[in-house]
C-alpha cells in the first residue's frame, strides 16, 4: 500500500520494494480501521456536545474540562505502556488497549451528571493510554526510516476520516436513532461507535504479529530484507531511554508537538460549535458540513508523506504545512462572521496541520532507536497531547468569559507559532 520512495535500480530494491508492498497490505489497512476507531472515540464527544450538554447539565468549562480529562489521564500512562510493550509486545499490549477502550467509550451512553462524565473521560484516557505511540512503535520495527512518512501518511489518515465518520455518521445516527429503545441519539451513538474496539481489539489478537520475525505470512528471505532495510541508517540512533531524556531534541520535539496537537484538538472539539456560532442550523448540516475539511486533508497527508519521503526531508514538510495552519486558523477566527472566508481558511488550517502532523512522527525514528524510541515516542506524545487537554479547556473557560469562541483560536494561533518556531531547532542526523 506504501510505495518506494525510490525508483527501483537494482534487484534488491526492487525486491525490497515487492516485499514492503507485502507489507503495506497487510498492516496499514488495519491498524488505519483501529486508529480509525480510536480517534472517533476520543472527538465524537465533541458532536455529541450539542445534545448531550444540555441533557445531563454540563456549563461550557465543564464540557471542556471534561473533554480534557482523557487526555491528562493517557499522557500519564504513556510511557508506562510504551516501556512495556517493548517487553510484552504488540499484541498483548494493543489487544488490552483496545477491549477495555471500546467498553468504556460504550458507556459514555450513561454518563448522568459532571461527576460521572469526568469519572468515564478519565477511564477512557487510563485504557487508551498507550495505543497511539504503541502503533507508531509498531511501525519502527516493520518500517525503514525512508520510509516512514509514506507508512504514517496512510496510517495517520485516521485523523481525518475518523472526523469524517464521526460528522456524517455521528449526525445519521443521533438523528436517526433518537428516542430508540429509550435512549436519546448521543447515547446511541456512543454505543455504536465504541463496541467495535472491542472487536477489533480481538481481530489484532488473531491477526497481527508482534514483530516481522513472528509473522508467518513472510517467507524467511523477506524477513532477512525487512530486518536488513530496518538496521540501515540506524546505527546513529540513541538506544537508551535514559540518554533521550538528557537530549534537548526530544524536548524540543515535544514542544512542536504540544503546539500542533493544540491546534487540531481546538479545531476538532469546537468546530461543531463555531458552525452552529455562524449560523449553520441542523444536525445533519453542522456533520456533513464539520467533515468538509478533513477530506482536503486526507489527500494533503497522502501527498506530503510520499514527497517527504521522497525528497528525504523532514524539516520543511513540517515547518511550511504548521505555519500555514496557523495563518489559516487566524484569518478563520477573524473573518468569522464572513461564514465563506472563515470556513475556507477552516479547511485550510486543518489540510494543512494535519498535513504537518503525518510528516512530523517520521522525525523520532531517525534520533531514537531501541529502548528510545518506545519511551521517546510515548515521552513526545505525552508531551503533545496535553494540547488535547489545554485547548478544549482554553477555549471552554474563554468562551464561557466572552460568549465567543475567537478568542480561544487566537490562543492557539500563537501555539501554532510556537510549533514552527521549535521545528526550525531539528535538524536531520548527518547520517540519516
Amino acid at each position: 500500500m506504501v510505495e518506494a520512495s525510490r525508483t527501483p535500480g537494482t534487484r534488491e530494491e526492487a525486491e525490497e520494494d515487492a516485499v514492503y508492498r507485502k507489507v503495506g497490505r497487510r498492516l496499514l489497512p488495519f491498524l488505519l480501521l483501529c486508529y480509525t476507531f480510536a480517534y472517533l472515540d476520543r472527538v465524537n464527544i465533541g458532536f455529541a456536545k450539542l445534545h448531550m450538554q444540555e441533557d445531563i447539565g454540563l456549563s461550557e468549562a465543564a464540557f471542556g474540562l471534561g473533554a480534557g480529562l482523557f487526555f491528562l489521564a493517557y499522557a500519564l500512562l504513556e510511557v508506562p505502556s510504551n516501556l512495556l510493550m517493548e517487553r510484552i509486545g504488540a499484541k498483548r499490549t494493543i489487544t488490552r488497549i483496545m477491549v477495555l477502550w471500546g467498553l468504556t467509550s460504550a458507556a459514555m451512553a450513561f454518563a448522568w451528571n459532571e461527576a460521572s462524565f469526568y469519572t468515564l473521560r478519565i477511564l477512557l484516557g487510563v485504557f487508551e493510554a498507550g495505543f497511539a505511540p504503541g502503533i507508531i512503535l509498531y511501525l519502527t520495527y516493520w518500517y525503514s526510516t525512508r520510509r516512514m512518512a509514506a507508512a504514517m501518511g496512510v496510517y495517520m489518515l485516521a485523523g481525518p476520516i475518523g472526523s469524517i465518520f464521526g460528522s456524517g455518521v455521528s449526525a445519521v445516527i443521533i438523528s436517526g436513532m433518537d428516542g430508540v429503545g429509550g435512549l436519546a441519539g448521543w447515547q446511541w451513538m456512543f454505543v455504536v461507535e465504541g463496541l467495535p474496539c472491542a472487536v477489533l481489539g480481538y481481530l489484532f489478537w488473531r491477526l497481527m504479529a508482534d514483530r516481522p520475525q513472528d509473522a508467518d505470512w513472510l517467507s524467511a528471505r523477506e524477513k532477512e530484507v525487512i530486518a536488513a532495510a530496518v538496521a540501515r541508517r540506524r546505527s546513529h540512533a540513541t538506544h537508551s531511554f535514559a540518554a533521550a531524556l538528557k537530549d534537548p531534541r526530544i524536548h524540543v520535539m515535544s514542544v512542536a508537538y504540544f503546539g500542533m496537537m493544540c491546534g487540531i484538538y481546538a479545531i476538532s472539539f469546537w468546530l461543531p460549535t463555531v458552525l452552529l456560532e455562524n449560523g449553520v442550523e441542523g444536525t445533519l448540516e453542522i456533520g456533513f458540513l464539520t467533515a468538509v475539511p478533513y477530506m482536503f486533508a486526507v489527500a494533503a497527508m497522502v501527498v506530503m508523506g510520499r514527497t517527504s519521503d521522497r525528497t528525504g526531508d523532514r524539516r520543511w514538510h513540517t515547518i511550511v504545512p504548521t505555519a500555514v495552519a496557523g495563518a489559516a486558523l487566524l484569518v478563520s477566527a477573524l473573518t468569522g462572521d464572513v461564514f465563506a472566508v472563515s470556513f475556507t481558511a477552516m479547511i485550510v488550517a486543518v489540510a494543512a496541520v494535519w498535513a504537518a502532523y503525518t510528516v512530523f512522527w517520521a522525525v523520532p525514528a531517525e534520533h531514537f532507536g531501541g529502548t528510545a524510541a518506545a519511551g521517546g515516542i510515548a515521552f513526545i506524545n505525552t508531551i503533545g497531547i496535553l494540547g488535547g487537554f489545554v485547548s478544549p479547556y482554553l477555549i471552554g473557560l474563554v468562551k464561557d468569559a466572552t460568549g465567543s469562541t475567537q478568542a480561544g483560536l487566537l490562543v492557539m494561533v500563537g501555539l501554532l507559532a510556537a510549533a514552527v518556531a521549535a521545528l526550525s531547532f531539528i535538524r536531520r542526523p548527518a547520517d540519516a
